[in-house]
């Protein structure tokens, strides 16, 4: 027998999807193609910066300010004027560049429309490219991610698009410059989900995917189509035994302790920024400062890192360098985070992760070269980032190891879960909370949408008429009819609405009986008069004027 039908309404569906969003991601290829030559000329940029810095030579190949040794007074004073000339532009060009670039694009889309000013797509990118240029332990994709939305954002405001439509432009410029960034399509488009669009709908999430695939094509053309990190398999594959498996929950609780111990950090650095009597311009000098003294401790904790990346996630770093990465880049990144410089959180997240993992590497069993950098990679990029989908994905495409899928499922999920616990919020939405913003990742089916009307109505509800009197049988009649805890509708007597109220309100409105009382309050004994008796003993309480 088949099951009973019911009514099925023909313009529901399970999206709410419309032709426009063609037209949406027609706009979206060509931002995905900007968003690929805006990474390019950052990566440029920075390299270019960093040579003529360090190097004293005109070129725009990336290089590690680290990589020989520099006199101290270089790697003490090159920070310190980084940070000075980011917040003179702060100042004097738009404070919109201070910060990592992804909790601004998360308040434009949340608070501005979607809209941003195209200053900040020229300034972002310069004053990231003089910071990490000038040593700062910083990545490059939060300022390509706020100058690939700014790109987008400036396109729908020259097609006066709607808030909705911006939107998705801005995200799909942002995901495209991560994507051409790092060459890790999945992974951006992840990041937009879980971080940018605050929805799954295909109004938007075709777009982003269209803009990513243009990106990375293009990409291909500029930067190359290798990984990253690429990372050598043992010819046999990975050996992941239970043993492996349980000891990947270590790392990724381990892992996000760490994210919450930095982010903890970051935001007290920043606190202590504010209770300085100076203007914040100059925070970023101070800042810079503290990068300098890092610098001295440990030289290859300036910069981006990827060189420093590379050699944890194959297996060739020291362990002077774990050591000294893991401690010395987490307190410069931090400490120098909170003056409100221009930097990305990625790049420096990939190292302290990658460092993490290669130290406990040196006690955990064998697997592969580099193999628990990974776990620790992605494992701290799912706490800090509480994006635990786009930790995995990400090292996946970064290494091309597609065997470790389980252990890094276990390890990012494990961190994403302590960090969570440990933290209410996570480094990107805390700045935007203490701009009195209240911000929730949780994706949820709105309960109402899965009900009838019918399934949650009473058919043969109470309706009381405000001036009825008040007493104990009809307090009966009213909870057997309506619930103990249901609105009850008040009418006045032809009927018109009043407003509502409870059993429980009615129960506690009503006057109580007592000993040589009546009960309407009056003495025992004494006989009310006719139009006592005719008066109620309470008018009926109701609720909100307004008619539910």
């Amino acid at each position: 027998m088949s099951a009973r039908r019911g009514p099925r309404a023909a313009h529901l569906g399970d999206f709410t999807v419309q032709p426009r969003m063609l037209k949406i991601t027609a706009w979206a290829l060509p931002v995905g193609g900007a968003g690929a030559l805006a990474a390019l000329g950052l990566l440029r940029l920075i390299g270019l910066v960093t040579n003529l810095v360090f190097y004293q030579r005109w070129n725009t190949a990336m290089i590690a300010p680290g990589r020989v040794h520099h006199p101290w007074w270089l790697v003490l004073g090159a920070p310190v004027a980084g940070g000075l000339i980011v917040g003179l532009m702060a100042r004097f060009g738009s404070e919109k560049i201070r910060g990592h670039g992804m909790p601004e694009a998360i308040e434009s889309i949340l608070t501005g429309g979607s809209t941003v000013q195209p200053k900040v797509a020229v300034l972002k990118p310069v004053s990231a490219a003089v910071s990490i240029g000038t040593g700062g332990p910083f990545g490059a994709e939060g300022p390509i991610i706020m100058t690939g939305g700014a790109i987008g954002s400036i396109l729908a405001q020259l097609l006066h698009l709607t808030a909705d439509e911006r939107k998705t432009l801005l995200v799909s410029g942002a995901a495209a410059g991560m994507a051409a960034t790092f060459n890790s399509p999945l992974a951006a488009v992840l990041l937009a989900v879980e971080l940018l669009l605050f929805e799954w709908r295909p109004r938007s999430f075709v777009p982003v995917a269209a803009a990513v695939a243009v990106s990375t094509v293009c990409r291909g053309f500029l930067l190359g189509r290798a990984p990253i990190f690429p990372v050598a398999v043992p010819a046999t594959g990975l050996h992941l035994s239970p043993e492996v498996e349980l000891l990947a929950a270590v790392c990724g609780l381990s892992g996000g302790a760490l994210a919450a111990a930095a982010t903890w950090l970051v935001y007290r650095s920043e606190d202590a920024f504010v209770r300085l009597p100076i203007h914040w311009m100059w925070w970023p000098a101070i800042g810079g400062c503290v990068i300098g003294l890092g610098g001295l401790v440990e030289p290859r904790a300036l910069g981006v890192g990827y060189d420093v990346i590379d050699q944890l996630l194959t297996g060739r770093a020291t362990v002077g360098l774990i050591v000294g990465v893991l401690v010395v880049k987490t307190l410069i990144w931090a400490l120098s985070l909170g003056s409100g410089t221009s930097g990305g959180v990625l790049a420096p997240v990939f190292m302290i992760g990658g460092a993490l993992g290669a130290a406990e590497g040196m006690l955990f069993p064998h697997v592969a070269g580099g193999f628990w950098a990974m776990l620790g990679l992605a494992a701290v990029v799912g706490g800090v980032m509480r994006s635990p989908l786009t930790g995995i994905v990400f090292t996946l495409e970064l290494t091309h190891v597609w065997g470790a899928l389980l252990p890094l499922l276990v390890a990012s999920t494990a961190a994403y879960g302590l960090s969570a616990l440990i933290l209410k919020r996570s480094v990107l939405t805390e700045k935007i909370a203490r701009r009195g913003l209240h911000l929730t990742r949780e994706y949820s089916t709105d309960p109402l949408e899965t009900f009838f009307v019918k399934e949650v109505m009473r058919p043969a509800p109470a309706v009381l008429v405000e001036d009825t009197p008040l007493d104990q049988a009809l307090l009966d009649r009213v909870e057997a009819a309506s619930g103990h805890g249901h609105l009850i509708p008040v009418t006045h007597a032809d009927g018109t609405p009043v407003g509502h109220t409870t059993a429980r309100a009615l129960a506690e409105r009503r006057p109580r009986t007592g000993r040589g009382r009546g009960p309407c309050g009056t003495p025992r004994g004494r006989s009310s008069s006719p139009s006592t008796r005719r008066t109620p003993c309470a008018r009926w309480p109701t609720g909100s004027r307004s008619w539910i």
